[in-house]
């Protein structure tokens, strides 16, 4: 879909592209469509572990953080303003006197983005297909330097995190429920699946029982802010899927959250592959807690993945799931 975009815009739509010179592509989704360019000329900017995984495999040169002198960016928006505006604040730092494009769907507000990019900068050209919309301009200083990151920042609860990560706010409720919710002891060595910022973990490190802590989490920028807000020795921190991560050993006990939306879109097979990890990375007698909204189906995989799983505690909205020893000959 927005590959589309970028084709009809470079074929016949007035966008000209430097010959030489690299061009940075800023977060795209793993099935963001580069075709019309040259991959030799390009870097791929993109801190979610599985985006960054797929291009690397394919042959594509890429980081987590954009470098600089541009010929030409490309920013893909997310669905955070605050984290769509850095991007393209970032982008624009980092292609001086070059070509800066933006390209999103409607559902991220690309169009509001537009309106407000127009009051700084003359718009060379855009294209409107497929649910979205694609512009450029040439860029000539720093009109957007307001938008870039601050850096991280302390959230109302006391921790640090930055714009665009979950629940950077404020502690999510359905995570602080969990944390009520724990039991004194889980053994003494833990997995956070999607730790996030690290909330999840700090919780979990008030029980002297507990030796280590494996904190996973596929946004760079989030294990960023984890590490600064859970410094305790006895955490390990891991840039991974959590849907693949796999320990050297098995853990006693799995603590999450997991994600349940790609995009904008619910997904709950998403859940459901974090659940089939938990099962594979538990040792016989292990112990998955977990919660999720109340609406998420979890208990049909709960139940083909472990041998007992029940729901200690609920309200109307989330419901905490324990799950006991993983059926190995049902995996």
């Amino acid at each position: 879909m927005a590959g589309s975009r970028l084709s009809v815009a470079l074929d016949d739509g007035g966008l000209e592209l430097p010959a030489v010179g690299r061009l940075a592509i800023f977060a795209p989704d793993a099935d963001f469509d580069l075709s019309a360019l040259a991959q030799d000329q390009l870097e791929i900017v993109q801190s979610f572990h599985p985006d960054h995984a797929s291009y690397n495999a394919r042959g594509y040169s890429c980081v987590t953080e954009c470098g600089t002198d541009y010929a030409a960016s490309l920013v893909c928006l997310p669905r955070s303003k605050r984290q769509a505006r850095a991007l393209i604040a970032s982008a624009e730092a980092a292609t001086p006197n070059g070509i800066l494009i933006v390209d999103g769907q409607k559902v991220s507000g690309v169009e509001s983005v537009l309106r407000e990019m127009r009051v700084r900068v003359p718009i060379a050209g855009t294209i409107s297909k497929s649910h979205g919309k694609l512009f450029w301009f040439k860029v000539d200083g720093c009109c957007f330097s307001d938008w870039a990151q601050p850096g991280m920042t302390v959230n109302s609860d006391g921790f640090l995190t930055v714009p665009g990560i979950f629940s950077a706010d404020a502690v999510d409720p359905a995570s602080a429920l969990l944390a009520t919710h724990l039991p004194p002891k889980l053994g003494r060595v833990v997995a956070d699946l999607g730790a996030g910022w690290g909330y999840l973990a700090t919780q979990i490190l008030t029980r002297e029982s507990v030796e280590a802590v494996h904190l996973i989490e596929a946004e760079q920028m989030a294990l960023d802010c984890s590490r600064r807000n859970v410094e305790d020795p006895r955490a390990f921190f891991h840039w991974a899927d959590g849907t693949s991560w796999r320990p050297s050993y098995a853990v006693d006990t799995v603590v999450m959250n997991p994600p349940f939306h790609v995009g904008r879109r619910g997904d709950p097979a998403l859940g459901q592959s974090f659940i089939a990890t938990a099962a594979a990375i538990l040792g016989n007698s292990g112990h998955l807690w977990m919660v999720a909204n109340r609406h998420l189906p979890y208990e049909t995989a709960l139940n083909s993945l472990f041998v007992k799983v029940e729901e200690p505690f609920g309200t109307s909205k989330f419901k905490v799931l324990h799950a006991q020893r993983p059926s190995r000959l049902k995996r």
